[in-house]
């Protein structure tokens, strides 16, 4: 049972600090936090008993043993629990209805962006109370997320902070493309306002400074077809090199990091020639493919959950009967692609593309993972350090003197199961407290 407690007096001299900011740095009032384990930076061995302390949502200092609190600072107590950095997804959809398409799909005409934006808030803490500190949304309604996003960040809704990419920039008919599979009336109506798709490359640096304008933090666009697109296209290569060349090169000229969805071996590996920063699904690989992740630095984004889910979803009905046949090529595919590429050494970070499968089920993922051979602690590690690295933030990841204060906690060591991760104590997100049982 997790206990906060206020401190009312002075306390003895603790411990030497391990960490500690200067001064001039350091606030009057203060929270510890007694960590029974600490894994400080997932990749190294854990600490034993520690004190973390917080102040104006950042980690203070860190000292070794239970530290008594200062004078008029709160305690949090996390002895009995192991303590590891917020989780961060890097593909996560909170715009509107996650994980019931056929709720989604009756409601179709009777929701508006205004039902969905509060649906989204609504994700957005369910995906806090996860453990899920940061994640990044790809794809949803452009000024909605931003809205979100910049709120969250004020502190006047509870939620993970957001990366947001906007919608997805697509070609006509691809995988982004929202007139796929609808009546001629709504697919005209939809096609007016779509300034997501672009074809050639003039277009599509086009369409980049649109999302961009819009508020998008990242990039991404669809370099194949999807399993969920009302269209029987296939999950084979939907842009030319030249249309993703053009992409990413707008992209990193306004700073901005691209995310590729990609199934297909060739389009994955036309999107890493490219210069995309991350590939999600990356469903079918070959070797070339490998080699060419190895060759860019580019990130992996496994997104295990969606096939699964996907599937089932197909199999009872609730998706088109377009969906079925590529959910099960993809669901086959995939655990095998991904098995090479974590034995080959290829940088993964951890997403879920959550609102295909439920939120707040985020952390199924972990299990998934160590499935296809990775270790707990290096699927851990995917979603703090290596996720951090890929989003492009150096306060979160780690627990660490001058970091955001995004911490989390469990009843039990993931390291030897990480499906403790699917049953969270306590999160903690910029310092404030979001949830502790």
């Amino acid at each position: 049972m997790l206990k906060i407690f206020a401190a009312c007096a002075l306390v003895a001299a603790a411990p030497l600090a391990a960490q500690t900011l200067p001064a001039s740095q350091a606030a009057t009032s203060a929270l510890y936090i007694h960590a029974g384990t600490l894994l400080d930076k997932p990749g190294q061995t854990p600490r034993g008993n520690s004190t973390i302390i917080v102040r104006d949502g950042r980690i203070a200092e860190i000292r070794a043993g239970f530290a008594p609190p200062e004078a008029g600072a709160a305690l949090v107590d996390l002895s009995k629990q192991f303590v590891l950095p917020g989780l961060i997804d890097m593909h996560v959809h909170l715009w509107g209805i996650g994980g019931d398409p056929m709720r989604s799909r009756l409601e179709a005409l009777t929701r508006d962006r205004f039902d969905d934006m509060m649906t989204a808030a609504v994700n957005a803490k369910v995906t806090l109370n996860a453990g899920f500190t940061s994640v990044r949304d790809l794809g949803g309604d452009p000024r909605g997320i931003r809205a979100l996003r910049d709120a969250i960040d004020r502190g006047e809704i509870d939620g993970p902070s957001i990366t947001n990419a906007g919608e997805m920039i697509s070609v006509t008919g691809g995988h982004g493309d929202g007139g796929n599979g609808l009546a001629e009336t709504f697919a005209d109506a939809v096609h007016k306002t779509e300034i997501n798709l672009c074809d050639g490359p003039d277009d599509c640096r086009r369409a980049v400074r649109a999302q961009v304008a819009l508020g998008a933090k990242v990039i991404k666009f669809a370099a194949t077809g999807g399993v969920l697109s009302n269209v029987s296209g296939g999950l084979g290569r939907a842009m030319t090199p030249e249309e993703m060349k053009a992409i990413v090169d707008t992209a990193h000229a306004l700073g901005r990091k691209v995310a590729a969805h990609s199934h297909a071996a060739e389009g994955t590996k036309a999107a890493l020639n490219a210069g995309v920063d991350s590939i999600e699904h990356g469903t079918y690989l070959d070797d070339e493919a490998i080699a060419l992740f190895k060759a860019k630095g580019a990130y992996l984004v496994m997104t295990e959950m969606a096939p699964v889910a996907a599937l089932a979803q197909a199999r009872g009905g609730a998706l088109p009967p377009a969906t079925l046949p590529k959910a099960e090529a993809a669901a086959a595919a995939m655990v095998a692609s991904h098995r090479k590429a974590v034995a080959a050494g290829v940088k993964i970070a951890f997403g879920t593309d959550t609102g295909v499968s439920r939120h707040g089920d985020n952390a199924q993922e972990f299990a998934l993972m160590v499935a296809d051979g990775m270790t707990p602690m290096q699927a851990i590690r995917a979603a703090t350090v290596g996720a951090a690295d890929l989003i492009g933030r150096d306060d979160i990841g780690t627990i660490a003197v001058g970091k955001a204060a995004d911490i989390i906690a469990v009843a039990s060591s993931p390291l030897d199961d990480v499906r403790a991760l699917e049953h969270i104590d306590f999160v903690m997100h910029k310092g404030v407290v979001a949830r502790a049982k």
